[in-house]
């Protein structure tokens, strides 16, 4: 019973050894199997002319889900944005963008343990940089840790003395200090 199956094992791989692909070679040398072939047609039966292919996309997978996840977080809807965040840091795992926006989210509905792991991740991908630690600084504002927060704001400042929201932060941080509020 063994030997028909290895007689079938051996003819199927000696017609995979017979078999070569039809790539096409593109201008920049690489060979695309993926790329159809010349009146070839998609599962719906339309014609791949016109369709773009791997080859030819110009984006990211994730940058739709930053974009309207920017658009989310502008209209103060936190938890739809930081939802949209999170798909586009699985889609693209090292758009430090997109793990900022994240962190950015979870300050906002007060998950800041999420925002303390995104501010990681986003730290390893970019870097020490004024964006950086403002929006940290202003998460520790959000927590009432103020000297954190101005210790951050302090070192965004050093990097960006000019960035308007810096300096926003800074003077919001002032007034904090000067008018705290209790509830």
């Amino acid at each position: 019973m063994k030997r028909p199956i290895a007689v079938v094992a051996c003819l199927f791989m000696a017609a995979l050894v017979g078999c070569q692909t039809n790539g096409a070679v593109t201008t920049d040398g690489v060979v695309r199997t993926n790329e159809p072939s010349k009146g070839d047609v998609t599962s719906f039966g339309d014609a791949f002319d016109g369709l773009k292919t791997v080859g030819d996309v110009e984006y990211y997978a994730s940058d739709q889900a930053v974009a309207e996840a920017k658009n989310q977080f502008r209209a103060e809807n936190y938890g739809n944005a930081g939802a949209l965040f999170y798909k586009a840091t699985q889609l693209a795992p090292n758009d430090g963008g997109a793990w900022m926006g994240l962190a950015a989210c979870s300050d906002r509905i007060r998950r800041f343990d999420l925002a303390d792991r995104a501010y990681a991740r986003a730290f390893k991908l970019v870097g020490a940089s004024p964006e950086y630690y403002n929006n940290v600084g202003y998460s520790y504002l959000l927590r009432g840790k103020l000297q954190d927060a101005r210790a951050n704001f302090l070192k965004a400042y050093e990097l960006a003395p000019n960035d308007p929201t810096v300096v926003n932060n800074l003077k919001l941080l002032s007034s904090s200090v000067k008018n705290v509020e209790r509830q």
